[in-house]
């Protein structure tokens, strides 16, 4: 099911800036862990550092600045302090939560097989769903699979950016896919 924007004309995320402290470590992990091609190096002017761009597919870019003063990342704040099913999900507002790449669904083990290899900590591999607590128990049956639509799991980048392969397992275009009244400022518990 095709959705259409009436007020601009999206083709996708150009690319999302994220802020590194090494950036030789980064090309390391971005380029040489998960593959992804060094497109553009930016030394940017005045000493303020440097902006580099990966190729993440589909026409998209991830992006990293590295700035020679940048505060030290503090977790729970800038990043959740760990991974999903550890428990650790909250960051501050306006803080990048997570980056997800997207995947085929079947490529899954596979793809945390090869992170493994490659000395990568990965967590478990989540079947996500509309139960109460978000995750199928299995892969396994049927029934499971049917209410299952991503798959993904996570790891983090050597700063710590948590990062996640998610594939969907069907199109999101069933009713109950939207069916949640958002919440607002008045909500929060702080």
């Amino acid at each position: 099911m095709e959705r259409i924007n009436s007020e601009f004309e999206l083709r996708g995320v150009n690319h999302l800036a994220l802020v590194c402290s090494d950036m030789a470590r980064t090309v390391d992990f971005y380029q040489g862990v998960l593959g992804m091609p060094l497109i553009k190096t930016i030394e940017l002017p005045m000493g303020w550092g440097q902006h580099f761009f990966f190729d993440a597919g589909g026409g998209n870019a991830l992006a990293f600045f590295w700035f020679p003063d940048a505060p030290e990342a503090v977790p729970g704040v800038s990043a959740p302090k760990e991974l999903p099913e550890r428990g650790e999900l909250v960051s501050a507002v306006g803080s990048m939560n997570h980056i997800a790449f997207d995947i085929a669904p079947e490529k899954i083990e596979e793809y945390r097989d090869k992170l493994v290899a490659k000395g990568v900590e990965v967590g478990m591999i989540l079947n996500h769903d509309d139960s109460e607590f978000g995750v199928a128990r299995d892969w396994v049956s049927e029934e499971n699979r049917r209410g299952v639509f991503v798959r993904s799991l996570y790891f983090k980048d050597p700063d710590g950016i948590l990062v996640e392969f998610a594939g969907w397992t069907r199109e999101l275009d069933r009713p109950e896919d939207v069916r949640h009244t958002p919440k607002t400022a008045a909500d929060r518990t702080i």
